[in-house]
């Protein structure tokens, strides 16, 4: 009996957290009343939910949906509904409830009575999700700031029962995490202390981002919906090996390639973070940095899961934080929207979406492509070209044959689309270069000529 006993409590610290989610979400009456209307079913909402929550490597051994005709201050569902999920808990031995919406303080507080197990909001899932995928140091600040912000009006002490769990932020991790332990005040000047790290750190970005701007080559960022195929579309086009798992948020730090076009040109491909619906405000604000690549590309491709039941949502969120960001869903000429997966599309789907894609206007016209398989990505690099070429002008410069500076330069500034030696060994150079730098290439070189 001893020995069963013993091997019971090694294995509860080797087992993973058990986990039950709560999708409490307003019912349709109550949405209609309020005029608040969301897009995804509530089924949707909590599988979601759920996905975020395998994100962290926990045994999820619950999924309860609850449609509330209102909000109570003081534990946000009713009691009731609050009783029949303490049962749950005590049912499947849980040690942490996710409840997928943002709580207060003293609703958190509450509901942790009621269920003797820990609590989180969906607001400290993400922020955990967050802290365990940033691998940069400007991640990993980023990251801490909006924990910190977080954690201020609650300063508990960390969650002793996932003690065992390490390689996160820390906010599920072991006791002694410093953060969490300090009063407000230290908590405070920790965050000051990030903040002046970070503009050191976005100094650097910004400098970077110059010599990106004074290189020839165009910037190119994928955006869209957590898990939409955004890094597997990267790696693909870039034959990178980048994170690209099944997982949400799989990606969190930006990551840039150079990949060379059909017709010689290259461009630098942005992977970027994935945005997700109800996205913490602290979180917005503090990974505006990291978006900054949206902001200043040439071209933005918003990627689109077009197999996921959700599409449509997913969509409509990414084009409202797109929005925030300065990027207009009209701008035809620098969004280009893709719709991937195609490999699992039914035919019956497969024949909707086409129809669909050819009833829009050619300039903002869709294309469907397989990140997995590469069909369609011929297609999407040909649409890439056409954009970025309608805002640029090519320019033919005739050089002399021993003018090899000269050559180098224009490798240097611009897009070489083409090169051709002459019979005298005079070399023909066709450039394509931004509307500001056409005066610059005119002046340098006499025989410069529009094309």
């Amino acid at each position: 009996m001893a020995e069963k006993s013993l091997y019971d409590t090694l294995n509860r610290h080797i087992a993973p957290t058990r986990v039950i989610v709560v999708g409490p979400y307003a019912s349709a009456k109550a949405a209609a009343a309020r005029e608040e209307f969301n897009l995804r079913e509530p089924e949707a909402r909590l599988a979601e939910a759920v996905g975020l929550a395998r994100a962290i490597d926990v045994d999820i051994v619950g999924a309860e949906l609850a449609l509330l005709n209102q909000i109570r201050p003081a534990t946000y569902m009713g009691k009731g509904k609050v009783d029949e999920i303490a049962a749950l808990v005590r049912e499947h031995e849980a040690e942490l409830v996710i409840v997928d919406c943002a709580l207060s303080p003293v609703q958190q507080r509450n509901l942790e009575k009621a269920f003797g197990a820990k609590v989180i909001d969906r607001t400290g899932l993400i922020l955990e999700i967050f802290g365990r995928r940033a691998r940069t140091r400007e991640g990993a600040l980023q990251v801490e700031l909006a924990h910190l912000d977080y954690q201020k009006s609650r300063l508990v002490r960390s969650w002793t029962h996932l003690e065992r769990q390490r390689g996160g932020f820390g906010f599920l991790g072991g006791p002694g995490e410093t953060q969490i332990e300090t009063d407000r005040r230290l908590i405070q000047e920790r965050m000051t202390r990030i903040e002046k790290d970070l503009e050191q750190v976005k100094r650097t970005r910004g400098l970077h981002r110059k010599k990106r701007q004074d290189a020839p080559y165009p910037v190119v960022a994928l955006v869209g919906y957590t898990n939409a195929g955004k890094s597997t579309l990267f790696n693909r086009l870039t034959r990178a090996e980048v994170l690209a798992e099944d997982l949400l948020f799989a990606t969190l730090d930006p990551t840039l390639r150079a990949v060379k076009m059909p017709h010689g040109a290259r461009i630098m491909l942005s992977d970027t973070v994935g945005f997700i619906s109800d996205l913490p405000t602290m979180l917005v604000s503090a990974f505006r940095a990291t978006l900054e690549e949206v902001t200043e590309a040439d071209v933005v491709l918003h990627v689109r899961d077009v197999a996921h039941a959700d599409t449509e949502a997913q969509s409509a969120d990414v084009e409202k934080i797109l929005g925030e960001l300065g990027v207009s869903p009209q701008d035809h000429q620098r969004l280009i929207e893709v719709w991937n997966k195609a490999d699992l599309l039914t035919p019956e789907r497969r024949e909707g979406l086409m129809q669909a894609a050819r009833a829009t206007a050619p300039e903002a016209r869709p294309v469907l492509v397989s990140a997995l398989t590469g069909e369609g990505i011929d297609g999407l690099l040909g649409e890439v070209e056409e954009r970025l070429a309608a805002g640029r002008t090519t320019l033919r410069v005739t050089l002399a044959a021993d003018d090899g500076a000269g050559l180098a330069w224009l490798y240097e500034n611009g897009e070489v689309l083409a090169r051709k030696q002459g019979r005298t060994g005079k070399t023909t150079v066709d450039i394509r270069v931004g509307p500001e730098r056409v005066e610059r290439v005119m002046r340098k070189f006499a025989s410069a000529t529009p094309v």
